[in-house]
């Protein structure tokens, strides 16, 4: 006698669900290669922010990003935010979820928002570089990372 499935024990869905909500998850999450390579030809729409604590961040930040703590984060201190951009939020990782409570906020006070997947945690595995220090920095447009092989 075989043995049942573990995989088929919740049969997929009808291709056509799947690609609804496949679609529906990119639209809420971006990965480290995508935000890099964004930030690498200073693509103006996309504003990355580091949703840690300000010593978190200048410990060590995505080069580019934001600090701004989701702690902080309320009908005042958006009130300079650009409504025509999209946020990507990040905090430590997969362990946090900081990027999740900012990415919240930010979508309730009207803001289109994005989560970075693995957080600073898969920025740094994937090889990114860092930025320290209060200012934000810019990624390098030369740096040599590995090709994720996700593009």
């Amino acid at each position: 006698m075989q043995p049942m499935s573990k995989v088929l024990a919740f049969p997929p869905p009808q291709p056509q669900v799947s690609e609804h909500y496949l679609y529906s998850k990119l639209s809420f999450y971006t990965d480290a290669w995508d935000v890099a390579e964004d930030l690498r030809h200073q693509i103006p729409d996309v504003v990355v922010l580091d949703a840690r604590s300000e010593q978190h961040y200048q410990a060590g930040h995505i080069p580019g990003a934001v600090s701004f703590p989701h702690r902080l984060m309320n009908e005042e201190t958006v009130a300079n935010l650009a409504r025509d951009k999209v946020y990507v939020t990040y905090c430590d990782g997969i362990g946090c979820n900081g990027s999740t409570q900012g990415a919240y906020k930010l979508a309730k006070l009207g803001f289109r928002v994005k989560e970075l997947i693995g957080g600073l945690d898969f920025w740094i595995r994937d090889g990114h570089p860092l930025a320290k220090g209060t200012e934000a920095g810019v990624y390098p447009a030369n740096v040599e990372v590995q090709d994720c092989g996700c593009e």
